[in-house]
């Protein structure tokens, strides 16, 4: 099966211009990351460039402009525009309920870059200095600044990520006007504590490995610099031939799992079988009478095929997120991510990857779902294409209609391009 291109764009365009499904309602104030998905969705599937753009240069500005009404003044962006009560009532008694947050900040920024924007309109200083703020004596990372300016949410290595991002993403090599910098150190050596003993990592000390923190953690590492050749920061976990590095390569290559739908439970007890018409038992010999008043062509014809199929010719295999899970879209790119930043790409088996995302959880209306049978939405949509643009090299040009995939920024190379043409990053 193929990637339905013009469904796939057309699901996209339905979540940016019109209504989306009601179950998106408790993530209103999440309308960043959906934006940032949409976006990122028509992307990769070249709608949003070429001779006839899916959205027109009135639309492009709209959505720019949308993403810096979102920049919160002292640094940031907020989620959404819900909170905002206007620059001119904002005070520091009050700040707090309409704070920027670092999931939010790093999303809009990706998602100005998706839209060409030259991020002139970010105020880079502020948004680094509380970026700067946000972090932890344990190097870790916040999610919001709270009341006297306390750090707000959990120790949780997907704000890590995000934050390490957003310093990529602003921050130049050699900016020292910039102010001071976040504590690189603390924060490579609060992502090495996470490592579990199986190889992953978890969302924070001793607790259990997850394949999408897992990537959050490499993403932190590579943002950092320390899996360039010319390493600024180093990390044991980036060390091939270390044992946190063999351990880590290990665990993500076992998530790759045939495991990809829930055994329905058995309605019938032991020892009751399938039953005909008259609730007679199905079995070889009333299969046989069946068969009886066929001529010995057709009943040949009825015969199952022998021909030798390959079992690598079929099978689908999606990834999990732990072990003795079914396979998810979202894994999918969590898993080949993590492995593509570490060069390691190669050791799944990418074809049936691919089945398992095009025949299984690829839907009819357009879109992914989590898993096969589910209807789609907008994080496994994106993640289902950006884990099959993850093979660019190795299935000739990619998968077709759809742009390589940087795996550190999780958006098109033609994004970081872009990214690396900017001012401070050249």
């Amino acid at each position: 099966m193929a990637l339905r291109k013009d469904r796939q764009i057309k699901y996209f365009l339905r979540c940016l211009k019109t209504l989306l499904p009601h179950p998106y309602t408790s993530n209103d104030s999440n309308r960043m990351t959906l934006a940032y998905f949409t976006l990122a969705g028509l992307d990769l599937l070249g709608a949003l460039g070429g001779e006839k753009p899916a959205i027109s240069a009135s639309e492009r500005a709209g959505y720019v402009n949308w993403l810096y009404h979102c920049q919160v003044p002292t640094g940031g962006f907020r989620g959404f525009t819900g909170a905002n009560f206007g620059d001119e009532k904002r005070t520091r008694e009050n700040e707090c309920w309409d704070p920027a947050n670092v999931p939010a900040t790093f999303f809009a920024l990706v998602a100005l870059l998706i839209l060409e924007d030259d991020l002139a309109r970010v105020r880079r200083r502020e948004c680094l200095a509380w970026l700067n703020s946000m972090q932890r004596e344990d190097g870790s990372f916040g999610q919001t600044l709270g009341p006297e300016g306390s750090i707000d949410g959990a120790r949780d290595l997907r704000f890590c990520c995000c934050a390490a991002g957003i310093r990529y993403i602003l921050r130049g090599e050699d900016e020292a006007d910039m102010g001071s910098d976040i504590d690189a150190e603390k924060l490579i050596h609060y992502v090495q504590a996470c490592q579990t003993y199986e190889g992953g990592f978890a969302e924070s000390p001793f607790n259990e490995s997850n394949a999408g923190l897992t990537y959050c953690a490499l993403g932190t590492l590579s943002f950092l610099g320390c899996l360039r050749p010319e390493k600024k920061f180093t990390s044991s976990v980036t060390v091939p031939g270390s044992a946190e590095y063999e351990r880590l390569i290990s665990w993500l290559v076992y998530r790759q799992t045939t495991f990809i739908e829930q055994e329905e439970a058995e309605e019938e007890e032991d020892g009751e079988g399938e039953t005909a018409g008259n609730d007679r038992p199905v079995t070889e010999e009333t299969q046989d009478q069946s068969k009886a008043g066929l001529s010995l062509d057709d009943a040949i014809a009825s015969l199952p095929s022998l021909e030798a199929v390959s079992p690598s010719a079929s099978l689908c295999a999606g990834f999990n997120g732990r072990p003795n899970k079914i396979a998810d879209t979202c894994y999918c790119f969590w898993v080949t991510g993590s492995l593509a930043m570490l060069d390691q790409l190669g050791l799944v088996d990418s074809q049936a990857n691919r089945r398992y995302l095009l025949e299984k959880t690829q839907h009819m209306i357009g879109g992914f779902g989590k898993t096969a049978g589910e209807p789609p939405d907008l994080l496994h949509s994106y993640l289902g294409l950006a884990s099959l643009g993850l093979f660019g090299e190795e299935i000739e040009e990619g998968e077709e209609g759809l742009d390589a995939v940087d795996p550190m920024l999780c958006a098109s190379r033609r994004v970081r391009r872009h990214l690396d043409s900017l001012p401070w990053k050249t």
